[in-house]
């Protein structure tokens, strides 16, 4: 390849910028951002089965990913930087990753919760979640032996069939807990996407990543 014939983003060989993402909110939400930053994509993929996806920007492509899998890509180097919700980043962790901005989209907190006004069991409490590594650090920062029990979904129903005493979930707006007869507790963390790349990466393609980092601290406010 010559030095300057356009990358193929969808070579095995690619040298460009790899960018993970997820469907949903975070995608909606992280569009305007790379937007300013040149940025576009130039498919739909709530149109498209395909997971790799060309951009304006000749060196970068975006991976479409389960929301859980983004760090691992980026931690692995699959992936040279990528959008996480701080939730997931809790809950799975990630090595060899910097978090390096906050980029103040998607925005929730993670809280327990549980039927409004019922007094818990002086029993061992019973925890319904999806975040199982989260909800378990935070009832022994507070001296409590719980048991955990892991949901993949429909969080709110366990305490109405008393599968759990309570819940550990994100929480928005709090509609879908009132509508299920269920009240926002205790918070655990303020929740927000971060910007996260992989360490190597940083080094080796600072050029590539330099732009697009100070095109996201600027639309942040940062």
């Amino acid at each position: 390849m010559s030095e300057t014939a356009p990358i193929n983003q969808a070579d095995a060989d690619y040298n460009g910028l790899t960018l993970a993402l997820s469907k949903g909110r975070i995608l909606k939400e992280t569009l305007p951002l790379l937007a300013a930053a040149g940025i576009e994509l130039l498919e739909d993929p709530a149109k498209s089965r395909k997971l790799i996806f060309p951009t304006s920007h000749e060196a970068v492509r975006i991976l479409i990913l389960r929301a859980s899998d983004v760090p691992t890509y980026v931690e692995h180097g699959a992936a040279d930087f990528g959008v996480a919700g701080k939730d997931v980043l809790l809950e799975y962790g990630a090595k060899h990753v910097y978090e390096l901005l906050d980029l103040k989209i998607a925005q929730c907190k993670l809280m327990t919760a549980g039927i409004k006004g019922a007094t818990l069991p002086s029993r061992r409490l019973r925890i319904a979640t999806k975040y199982v590594n989260v909800a378990r650090a935070y009832f022994a920062s507070q001296g409590q032996q719980v048991d955990i029990i892991k949901l993949y979904g429909s969080m709110e129903l366990a305490p109405l069939v008393s599968l759990g005493d309570l819940i550990v979930d994100v929480v928005d707006t709090g509609n879908t807990l009132r509508a299920n007869g269920l009240e926002p507790l205790e918070l655990i963390a303020d929740i927000s996407s971060r910007l996260i790349v992989n360490q190597v990466s940083y080094k080796r393609k600072f050029d590539l990543l330099a732009p697009i980092l100070e095109s996201f601290k600027h639309s942040v406010g940062e």
